[in-house]
């Protein structure tokens, strides 16, 4: 899976049956260790014979293998994706249906709203082909490999920096009162949205560029989408990446800028706003999602070795990340059904115009009008 690939080590290719030098190529944070296995013998599936007398298979147990995540996520990320899947596209499609139905009142921060919704529903379209690929390994082409992952690193990066940019507009308009977005200006919203959109494919490239449809000789031989770098170093300096730009310096921003609004509200005596009191729900589900598999994901890009030496206590270490990973990025996945949850218990304006929603479609559907004044002409959020 494009997740949790990073750590996997490169195998080059050899016929079966056919006599030649393999190398093993691991890699870690500073090094590339190389096995050659002179005059091995390759049958096919991953058996290697030796054939110096008196010598131990040089092969045997070299790497530590990952039957025991296999399981692991066979049994629950299968599961918690069709939830989410389904939680998901309902929340969303319900945001967006509002959303639109209000189209003529928009603010600001409901076409912010508008994009994060089509980011979390793109993105919550591609978990079926990884759900797919933890029970049956990635029986599609390369190309559909590298068009799902870099699907999902788009809106992965898109709801993030969305999320980023409603903060700074928040904080900029009630700690410094200044408007960067006017509501007669919406263009410059929709403008700014655009550019994020653009921003996340062009963090996508790697994704373009590396992602294979190939054996994982770990995870008993199945073909799985995963990333091949042409060297370690690569794999560090896009992990590094995602860190300071997935993670970091979006956490940081909304960290700064609801800490100025709650310290302004405080002094001033003022209760929280409609909008800010959802989207600081919003932020405070996104670390509460986000921050375990990121903390997982740090400690893995430094573990000494990404594919680790078959000795008992580093293949323990390396299962252990490779179940944590998983666990945590279906934690994470979650965030993207949690936001409608939140706009529906925490906003009251966008409950009731749910409700009034399913009133007008009822009405539609039993062949009575709705009066347009019932909907108003104000925002969502």
């Amino acid at each position: 899976m494009a997740w949790n690939s990073y750590s996997r080590a490169e195998l080059s290719e050899c016929s079966p049956g056919e006599p030649r030098s393999c190398c093993l190529l691991f890699s870690s944070l500073d090094k590339r260790l190389i096995f050659c296995l002179e005059n091995v013998y390759y049958s096919g599936d991953y058996n290697y014979s030796y054939d110096h007398k008196g010598e131990s298979n040089c092969c045997e147990g070299l790497a530590c293998d990952q039957l025991s995540s296999i399981r692991f996520e066979g049994i629950l990320i299968p599961t918690l994706y069709s939830l989410a899947l389904v939680l998901g596209l309902l929340g969303n499609g319900l945001v967006l249906a509002i959303l639109w139905q209000k189209k003529r009142s928009w603010s600001v921060t409901d076409t912010f709203v508008m994009h994060l919704g089509v980011a979390d529903t793109l993105l919550l379209l591609t978990l079926p082909f990884w759900a797919v690929e933890v029970t049956q390994g990635w029986i599609f082409k390369t190309a559909f490999c590298k068009l799902s992952g870099a699907l999902f690193k788009i809106n992965f990066y898109c709801g993030i920096f969305l999320l980023a940019c409603i903060s700074l507009d928040c904080y900029l308009s009630i700690v410094h009162a200044v408007q960067i977005y006017s509501c007669a200006k919406l263009w410059v919203v929709q403008s700014s949205c655009v550019a994020v959109w653009l921003f996340s494919l062009l963090l996508s490239i790697p994704d373009w560029l590396y992602l294979e449809a190939q054996r994982d000789i770990r995870r008993d031989n199945r073909v799985e989408c995963t990333y091949h770098y042409p060297a370690p170093e690569w794999r560090q300096a896009f992990r590094l990446l995602h860190h300071v730009l997935g993670f970091l310096l979006p956490a940081v921003i909304m960290l700064f800028c609801y800490s100025c609004i709650l310290l302004r509200l405080q002094r001033s005596s003022q209760g929280l706003q409609g909008a800010v009191r959802v989207f600081l729900a919003v932020v405070l589900a996104f670390f509460i999602c986000w921050t375990p598999y990121n903390i997982t994901l740090m400690v893995d890009t430094f573990h000494s070795n990404g594919w680790s030496l078959n000795t008992h206590g580093s293949c323990d270490s390396t299962e252990a990340l490779d179940v944590s990973l998983a666990a945590t990025h279906t934690l994470g996945l979650l965030h993207c059904c949690v936001n409608p949850i939140l706009y529906a218990f925490v906003n009251v304006k966008f409950w009731r115009y749910l409700v009034q929603m399913l009133r007008s479609l009822g009405s539609r559907l039993t062949g009575r009008g709705v009066p347009v004044s019932e909907f108003g002409d104000t925002s969502v959020f």
